[in-house]
């Protein structure tokens, strides 16, 4: 089991936190000291986890705030209760996303909803908060990429699906500019001298709410892809106290590096302790990754900001 290293007096932001990986890395974190920012799309559902941690580890620093990642308005109106506080992000988490809609949905700003919430939502997030992140000691931001990040494809002329939706590859999309978001800040921090490291990380196949919230939203039935992810006979997977490790290892290990991309070690990647993985080609093409970076800057509205750039 990776231990974190102590992170006593470091402030770290988590999305997703109330449940699954979120939960984990927020539990781990706080356990090692930090204290977390639980940035939850249901504030009751934050609570509650908030409890769980706390009957766990009773002196942990933990605060739940509101964010809806597929609502860029509540992506700024977190940003700017953190940015108010004043105090230097040391470590953000993006964790949260959502998996498989049977049907297209939207974002508030009417953003298919995988790319939305899993991609341009984070990115908004992130370039909001640099001027905290690059104001602590030693940053990081770690984004939680997918395996299917490895078939993804970015649709160029379709970025939001607005033909042929297919819920998979739509997801597989959205988790390839994870990764490509992930390289592309490490690039931009390298030529700009930012101590920031960006890290990516991916849970193998963990059992989480998000292969079934996803693929059954909408719907009064489960859908076959449930009956598929649920039956776990059929293919290796893990408890979210393994599934976390790869993100806690790119948050948090002194090993970690910069553009660094971690997963987990056993039978296809599915299963295991935390090691280097190897991210889809891609993933790795620079031109590619600025031409999607400007295109979130485009969509979303948001960019470097001047005092940090």
């Amino acid at each position: 089991m990776y231990i974190v290293p102590d992170q006593s007096g470091k402030l770290a932001v988590v999305t997703g936190a109330n449940s699954g990986t979120g939960k984990e890395t927020t539990r781990r974190l706080a356990g090692a000291g930090a204290r977390v920012v639980m940035a939850v799309r249901t504030l009751a559902k934050g609570e509650q986890a908030r409890a769980e941690i706390l009957a766990q580890h009773p002196h942990a620093q933990l605060e739940v705030r509101r964010i809806d990642l597929a609502d860029l308005v509540s992506v700024q109106e977190f940003a700017d209760g953190l940015l108010a506080d004043g105090t230097p992000l040391d470590l953000l988490v993006n964790n949260a996303g959502v998996m498989a809609p049977p049907t297209r949905m939207t974002t508030a700003e009417g953003f298919e909803l995988q790319m939305g919430s899993n991609f341009l939502g984070p990115f908004s997030l992130t370039i909001r908060l640099l001027p905290l992140v690059l104001a602590a000691e030693a940053p990081r931001v770690a984004t939680m990429s997918s395996l299917a990040a490895n078939y993804g494809r970015i649709r160029f002329q379709d970025l939001q699906w607005e033909r042929r939706y297919s819920p998979t590859l739509s997801y597989a999309q959205s988790k390839l500019a994870d990764l490509m978001f992930t390289q592309h800040l490490a690039a931009v921090a390298a030529r700009r001298n930012w101590n920031l490291m960006s890290t990516g990380a991916h849970p193998g196949y963990t059992r989480t709410n998000l292969q079934t919230t996803g693929p059954n939203l909408g719907r009064d039935q489960p859908t076959r892809l449930y009956a598929l992810l649920t039956a776990t006979d059929l293919v290796p997977s893990q408890g979210v106290e393994q599934g976390a490790e790869p993100l806690l290892y790119a948050a948090t290990s002194p090993e970690a590096i910069a553009a660094g991309y971690y997963g987990p070690s056993g039978r296809l990647g599915l299963v295991g302790p935390a090691v280097t993985a190897r991210p889809p080609r891609r993933a790795l093409d620079p031109a590619t990754n600025a031409w999607l970076w400007a295109e979130a800057e485009r969509l979303t509205g948001v960019s470097l900001p001047t005092r940090v750039a």
